[in-house]
């Protein structure tokens, strides 16, 4: 009877690890269809992969786009036939408890050298949408301080201004 069980729980176990694996799978091609997207310049496809409140936030610290207004600022990149071009070369996916949510970080190599990209996941009817997204240039720690001083005198008034509106 021991056996039963131990066989009916390692059939279950098995079935939950490839059901986590399809839609880790399912997710991986969301986000390079995305990328791809991008890259091809097809505004459609790359808004459909979002949520309509998807946040996208980029790498300057005023670049928190809510959906609209993504739309508004990404559409000449669009037009123009070649928005941005992001290829993931590492990628980690992690699906929440329920499978309703998921969560990722992936290294890219882009026009801008490597970035770090994050963000949230959310399952829907017709599958997987991106609500949240972040974008970061990776910077060497060796060459941080140098970073630091370059951008010192913007930082300073956007962080007043900033501050002055909180």
């Amino acid at each position: 009877m021991n056996n039963y069980f131990f066989l009916i729980s390692v059939i279950f176990c098995t079935l939950g690890c490839i059901a986590q694996q399809n839609e880790k799978m399912a997710i991986d091609e969301v986000l390079d269809s995305w990328h791809e997207a991008a890259a091809n310049a097809d505004f459609d496809a790359y808004f459909r992969l979002m949520t309509q409140d998807g946040v996208f936030l980029g790498t300057d610290a005023t670049e928190n786009w809510q959906n609209k207004a993504f739309k508004k600022f990404s559409k000449p990149y669009f037009d123009r036939g070649k928005a941005w071009s992001f290829t993931a070369v590492e990628r980690n996916i992690y699906i929440g408890e329920g499978g309703a949510f998921a969560w990722f970080d992936e290294l890219l190599d882009t026009q801008m050298k490597l970035c770090r990209g994050s963000g949230v996941l959310v399952k829907k009817e017709d599958g997987w949408k991106i609500a949240h997204y972040v974008l970061s240039i990776a910077v060497p720690n060796e060459h941080v301080d140098a970073l630091v001083a370059l951008k010192k005198e913007s930082d300073s008034i956007l962080t007043k201004k900033l501050k002055d509106n909180y």
